[in-house]
């Protein structure tokens, strides 16, 4: 009797959850599945399952690429543009990122078309770009780098990966990307230059873009064309108006910058944001040797441990989901070599 009892009254209770199951499909205006699966213990969320690790990720970046109405193949532009497209082609990086200053003096749609395409049209496909002040962008002189990325000058059709991503970027523009289990935001330095009022409300993006990730788990890295941390040359000094960005990044511990202009190569111990050299402060490289003349260093500020300008090529590397990350800059002409890994925080 007792047994019967039990059956009856677990057969209650499914029919009543299936009816709640029913009415609430009802309200919500869903369907039932056409049939359902077992639940295994496997299948059942656990708070002690670890978290599958991201894989890691391969980059290349550069800045400072292609000189006035340069079209050789064999020049160090060339050399440069044809190495990253076959690591587009061959798939051997996850993206390309471009640090600005992409085709000199003072490019439009036409320039970009007849002199950057021949030699750097192949890393579109994989390729993430920054707004620069010196050469690319200067609100009334040349606009047309935004344009140009989208796919929008005549002849060039092909869009930059992250505009196939989100569309239309303006000259300017913020923006961040999740690579792995990294986070990278985007800043334009010409605002500093043009509108410093617009380079503020960036500092207040970027301090909530960076805490949002930071709270998410992801490691921080930030890409901006002028450099903060970096020997003076005889045209650029460091970027000191940046220093509100540099003070949200220490802030939120960014591992990682990278920046462009100065046409040489530079890279920091993990630095703060008073120039100390610091176990949880941020690696800040300098890869302006895409194509540019170089230029020698008229200072040697203590927070650099590796830097040389006698060099064309590009850095490549790898980061990892734990934190860490290697580095290895490739030259295509010159001497100049650098190498090393980061260990995780």
């Amino acid at each position: 009797m007792r047994r019967n009892r039990v059956i009856a009254g677990t057969t209650a209770l499914l029919l009543a959850v299936t009816g709640l199951w029913a009415a609430s499909l009802a309200i919500g205006g869903g369907e039932a599945p056409q049939s359902t699966a077992t639940l295994s213990p496997d299948s059942l969320p656990s708070p002690n399952k670890p978290r599958v690790p991201a894989p890691d990720v391969r980059i290349a970046a550069v800045g400072d690429m292609n000189g006035v109405r340069n079209i050789e193949p064999n020049s160090p532009s060339g050399r440069n543009g044809a190495a990253i497209t076959r690591l587009v082609q061959k798939n051997q990086i996850d993206a390309f990122l471009g640090l600005g200053d992409f085709q000199y003096d003072t490019p439009r749609c036409a320039d970009y078309v007849k002199y950057w395409t021949p030699l750097w049209g192949g890393t579109k496909p994989k390729l993430y770009w920054v707004s620069a002040p010196n050469h690319d962008w200067q609100p009334g002189r040349n606009e047309d780098l935004d344009n140009f990325m989208n796919g929008q000058c005549p002849g060039a059709p092909a869009k930059a990966a992250i505009n196939r991503q989100r569309g239309f970027i303006g000259n300017g523009d913020p923006y961040s990307k999740d690579f792995g289990n990294w986070h990278f935001a985007f800043l334009s330095s010409a605002q500093w230059r043009y509108s410093p009022a617009k380079a503020q409300a960036l500092t207040a993006w970027l301090d909530g873009d960076l805490a949002a990730a930071r709270a998410a788990g992801k490691y921080l890295a930030v890409v901006y064309h002028e450099p903060y941390f970096t020997s003076n040359t005889g045209e650029h000094k460091r970027a000191a108006d940046h220093k509100p960005w540099i003070d949200v990044m220490y802030k939120h511990r960014v591992r990682l910058t990278l920046s462009g202009s100065q046409h040489n190569y530079e890279r920091s111990c993990p630095v703060n944001n008073r120039d100390q050299c610091v176990s949880d402060g941020m690696t800040a490289f300098q890869v302006s040797t895409g194509g540019i003349g170089l230029r020698s260093f008229t200072s040697s500020p203590p927070y650099i441990v590796k830097r040389f300008s006698n060099t064309h090529g590009f850095l490549r590397m790898t980061l990892r989901d734990n934190g860490s990350f290697s580095w290895n800059f490739v030259p295509t002409s010159g001497p100049g070599k650098d190498a090393g890994t980061r260990p995780a925080p």
